[in-house]
């Protein structure tokens, strides 16, 4: 595809990097000529100097021959303009545009954004990401990553060997699949010491593995015992930041978690007050920095159940959690932005970390391929990703067998009907209706294309 992406901050580079280990065709706006520079020379993209919301600039960019334009700045009025540019003058023909301002996104401003008006296909919106991807975590307390397929009906799990108590720990993966009583998941990667592997027949689960898995959604307290997990949801959430992250948070844990206990640490007194004059009796807003001891002690930290850090600072994130761990909050979860840092958590026992490019991401990669996919989501490190793919009535893929859908790079993982999930397909044919999951390998998406339309 050929992807023109306005914006070279953290997002739009990230975006950038991740489309050009997948063999697009990516070029990149920014009017900042350190920003422009750095991505041109750092990623196989083409950099371009200029205002992303310009005809010119645009036209440079190529505008006219592109698939995509991803409008990704920190200004809504420069991506919704880029998008209408885009639209009006080169024919793009899908549009997508982040936006910050809470007031284009709620559902009274969803019509603005019609063909007629704003023509903008996909509405990114960083901070609602960020928000409902902890929320799952939440909800999901042994695991370190959670990712929807098939409306919910299936997840795809981040999940640590514990220890080795764990029913699976020491065990063959051909072994465990063999048994009657076998937990009902699909091994998809496995993170060890800093490698990310396929697991095989031989695969042998060892603690400290982390590990990539499928499982259907009524299913994964199960998926989480086999592995050592039995955490409870939590009751009492402590969340240090109540900037737009902070306060999207409170409502999905409020609207998902019903009964819990949610306290907001926010050091902006105008900020604090602001937001508990918002929020009302939904949580108690504590005006304070999140890594004094004294507001810690006030906030009975040590007797919260998670704490979740969320400033736009990443120290402040990731020693707010190491002092509530500290504390005796039982679990830790930290937005980090750099990945230099993401490296050193391991050794500081946060429990679960979130890049705030990586829901954006998968955001993105969900609108991206048109025809049969319907979603994906990527798997760290270039490793890959998992890609859902839709049949319809007619579509190319209809009635055709499980055993066909095999090619270079591709591997078919599951397929989805109704609410049940299969590993084994061969001789199935594909109904309309059904969802099928395939992993997709880095560099491998014109076999993917090809083989699935």
């Amino acid at each position: 595809m050929r992807i023109v992406i306005c914006g070279a901050g953290q997002v739009g580079t990230t975006i950038a990097r991740h489309l050009a280990t997948r063999g697009d065709n990516v070029t990149v706006i920014d009017e900042n000529a350190d920003r422009a520079r750095r991505i041109g020379e750092s990623y196989d993209v083409r950099a371009i100097l200029g205002h992303a919301s310009h005809p010119e600039v645009l036209r440079r960019a190529g505008a006219q021959d592109a698939d995509m334009l991803i409008a990704v700045t920190r200004s809504d009025d420069v991506n919704m303009v880029a998008c209408q540019v885009a639209y009006s003058l080169f024919s793009v023909k899908r549009r997508v545009a982040r936006l910050r301002h809470a007031g284009f996104l709620e559902r009274d401003g969803s019509g603005l954004f019609a063909a007629e008006h704003m023509p903008i296909d996909v509405l990114i919106s960083p901070e609602i990401e960020i928000a409902e991807s902890i929320a799952r975590r939440l909800r999901t307390p042994g695991a370190f990553e959670v990712a929807p397929f098939a409306e919910g009906k299936v997840a795809l799990l981040g999940i640590h060997v514990e220890d080795s108590r764990a029913p699976l720990a020491g065990e063959r993966l051909s072994e465990v699949q063999s048994r009657p009583e076998a937990v009902a998941m699909i091994p998809v990667a496995v993170r060890r010491k800093g490698r990310i592997f396929e697991p095989g027949a031989d695969y042998r689960f060892e603690v400290g593995d982390d590990l990539y898995v499928l499982a259907e959604a009524e299913r994964l307290a199960e998926v989480q015992q086999a592995f050592g997990h039995r955490e409870r949801r939590a009751r009492q959430i402590v969340i240090a930041g109540a900037g737009n992250i902070g306060v999207h948070l409170v409502h999905r844990v409020r609207s998902t978690l019903p009964g819990c206990d949610i306290k907001l640490i926010e050091i902006d007194r105008a900020r604090a007050e602001k937001v508990a004059g918002e929020l009302g009796d939904i949580a108690l807003v504590l005006n304070g920095d999140a890594l004094e001891q004294e507001l810690l002690e006030e906030g009975q930290l040590g007797l919260a159940d998670t704490m979740v850090t969320v400033t736009n600072d990443d120290e402040t994130n990731i020693f707010s959690a190491v002092l509530a761990k500290q504390a005796g909050c039982k679990r830790a979860i930290a937005l980090i932005e750099k990945g230099s840092y993401q490296r050193l958590i391991p050794t500081l026992g946060i429990d679960s970390v979130l890049d705030p490019s990586s829901a954006t991401i998968a955001t993105v990669l969900r609108h991206m391929r048109g025809g049969a996919i319907v979603g994906a989501h990527d798997i760290g490190e270039g490793f890959g990703e998992v890609v859902e793919v839709g049949v319809s009535a007619g579509s190319t893929i209809e009635g055709r067998s499980g055993d066909d859908l095999h090619g270079e790079g591709v591997r078919l993982l599951a397929l989805i009907r109704g609410r049940k999930m299969f590993a084994e397909l061969a001789g199935q044919s594909l109904r309309a209706g059904d969802r099928v999951l395939f992993l997709v390998a880095k560099g491998h998406w014109p076999a993917a294309e090809k083989l699935f339309g």
